[in-house]
């Protein structure tokens, strides 16, 4: 569990190559990206929802304190032994914390299906919280009576600061997504559409302070901050979720009760 601050941009295409060299000085690729050969990975991440949209509401309105729920992976292919991550991004107005919990795919489809989540025994050493966030995943999930709504797929490019590993900078290109994915379908990109035709996802990540070697960068691009939420980029792409907005007092007190634990 780690509390970060993220900030993100939407930017041309065009200018990707000339963003690259100028943060060239200042980071270097992760050791997950540098030796592939386009120097990025793909992250599939299957988003999960009330049947009142509750997390896609949150956002939409702006509320301050908000969660997202996902299975994730940062595999290529589909691999049973591959590893996932049960995660829930929290929100806190403007810092970012993440309770992750990982496991294999096939065990991660077990615990949907009752699987006892006493059975789970991760690595304490790497993830000392994961057996509580495993637990905490869950009991969201079953208090919101929350079911599969998208599969979000985009290419990562991910560099971290050559004097502060703390400092994180990613380009998420190709953003697609599947709407209303099977639980076994994280793999799947049939029926898949894309949001960005010529535009990619820009975010800094970092714990205290925005790095200042980044400011003239992002004033020479001419980029400014923005809210960029992939799940709703995504959600409004495929113009599911009608109307826009919340449906009514007592739907948004339901949906915000089993949020505060």
């Amino acid at each position: 569990m780690s509390l970060r601050y993220e900030y993100k941009y939407l930017v041309p295409n065009h200018k990707m190559d000339m963003l690259r060299k100028m943060i060239g000085s200042f980071v270097k690729h992760d050791k997950y990206c540098k030796d592939l050969e386009e120097h990025h990975y793909t992250v599939r991440s299957i988003y999960f929802d009330t049947a009142e949209y509750a997390c896609y509401f949150e956002k939409v309105e702006g509320i301050k304190h908000r969660k997202k729920f996902r299975l994730r992976s940062y595999n290529l292919q589909d691999s049973s032994a591959s590893n996932v991550f049960f995660e829930i991004k929290r929100k806190f107005e403007s810092p970012i914390l993440k309770n992750r919990a990982p496991v294999s795919f096939s065990q991660a489809l077990t615990y949907f299906s009752g699987n006892e989540l006493e059975n789970y025994h991760p690595d304490i050493e790497k993830y000392p919280q994961a057996k509580d966030d495993l637990k905490r995943f869950f009991f969201h999930f079953h208090a919101g009576k929350m079911r599969p709504v998208i599969l979000i797929i985009y290419e990562r490019e991910a560099f971290l600061g050559l004097h502060d590993e703390n400092i994180r900078v990613t380009f998420d290109k190709n953003l697609r997504s599947v709407a209303f994915p099977e639980l076994d379908e994280l793999y799947n990109e049939e029926k898949v559409r894309h949001s960005f035709n010529n535009q990619f996802v820009l975010e800094v990540k970092f714990n205290d302070h925005f790095p200042s070697w980044m400011k003239p960068i992002i004033g020479t691009l001419g980029l400014v901050r923005q809210s960029v939420s992939k799940y709703v980029i995504s959600i409004d792409t495929h113009n599911f979720i009608k109307p826009k907005k919340l449906p009514s007092v007592f739907s948004r007190t339901r949906m915000s009760n089993y949020k505060n634990r």
